[in-house]
């Protein structure tokens, strides 16, 4: 019966760091309490404050920096766990899984986009550009995700949102793999040019087939550097 009521303890534990992570109490990137905080707090024993910490930890939610304390790395561990996923999967399985997501986004931006997206998704796009002028790569690789994660914002579906920002180190990584930034200024430019449009003139069927278009591209862009 003792392990059972510790165990149920620490869950308790559990659910309250969490709580304190996922509604933003403890944004990511801030400095939890101290272990002493969180003991008089939660009116629990230290090593069930320990096991706590230790398990939003293990799902990366959570991260101790020795002599520093412990800081919220991340605020959703099934975004924590995609991302892993993703970090591990091969290119062409991304670009696959990209093809549901981005048509689906495109698609729903072009009806939903406020005034608000359509001014972040142009400052993006002529971020790109003025990154390709500048032939300033990181700048390029900046502007294109965002571009990109622009679009699952307009769409208004937080879910949607949610799961593409998942794939921001994946975006990030496809577009140094594929040499993007050299054809910035090509057809490349051209299809994201063309989203831009169709979302801004409500045209859903315009942007999803835009949306396809960058993906084809892309994936052509991978097998030209294939070895």
């Amino acid at each position: 019966m003792k392990q059972i009521a510790r165990v149920s303890l620490v869950d308790t534990v559990v659910d309250r760091l969490r709580h304190e992570i996922v509604t933003g109490a403890w944004p990511v990137g801030t400095r939890i309490p101290t272990e002493a905080e969180l003991v008089e707090a939660l009116g629990v024993s230290r090593p069930s404050v320990r096991e706590g910490v230790r398990a939003l930890a293990q799902v990366g939610l959570l991260e101790s920096r020795q002599g520093d304390g412990t800081y919220v790395i991340a605020d959703n561990e099934t975004a924590v766990a995609l991302k892993h996923a993703l970090h591990v999967a091969d290119v062409r399985e991304v670009l696959a899984v990209r093809r549901a997501l981005d048509v689906v986004a495109a698609r729903e931006a072009a009806s939903r986009r406020t005034d608000d997206d359509l001014h972040d998704l142009r400052a993006a796009l002529d971020g790109r550009r003025a990154a390709v002028e500048a032939e300033d790569v990181d700048a390029f690789i900046d502007h294109d995700v965002a571009f990109h994660i622009g679009i699952a914002r307009a769409s208004q579906n937080a879910l949607l949102f949610e799961l593409y920002r998942s794939f921001e180190d994946s975006l990030r990584d496809s577009v140094s793999r594929t040499n993007c930034f050299v054809n910035g200024t090509s057809d490349h430019d051209d299809f994201h040019a063309a989203i831009l449009t169709a979302i801004e003139t409500g045209d859903d069927t315009a942007a999803t087939l835009a949306a396809l278009s960058v993906l084809d591209d892309q994936e052509q862009s991978l097998n030209d550097v294939a070895p």
